[in-house]
């Protein structure tokens, strides 16, 4: 499946100087890994963001998000957000912040 190379392009520029950082193809799409760990993805024109399962409820209440059934089950700690979710720097920066953090939180692989 092709992935929106645009909204690829704003998440290097966002994450551009970060420690760790690196692409990897991956559920079809593009993932971001901050220390080996999939921080968030592209997957056609949807932001693939992993929250962890401490913030999931919380982000699927946000505007735009639903949850992430790439396997017809959801996954949790994981969601999508549609392409009117990230329009704005601001908005996708939201988003980005909230997955780097989680990412951070973790070991590195």
């Amino acid at each position: 499946m092709a992935y929106n190379e645009q909204l690829a392009t704003r998440i290097r520029r966002l994450l551009a100087g970060r420690d760790g950082v690196s692409e990897r193809k991956m559920f079809g799409g593009l993932a971001f890994m901050v220390h080996g760990n999939m921080c968030v993805g592209v997957n056609a024109d949807e932001l693939m963001v992993r929250v962890g399962p401490d913030a999931y409820d919380k982000a699927l209440r946000r505007k735009h998000a639903r949850e992430m059934d790439f396997t017809g089950r959801a996954l949790t700690g994981y969601v999508y957000v549609s392409a009117d979710g990230v329009r704005t720097r601001a908005a996708l920066m939201s988003w980005l912040d909230r997955c780097v953090a989680f990412a951070d939180s973790l070991p590195p692989k």
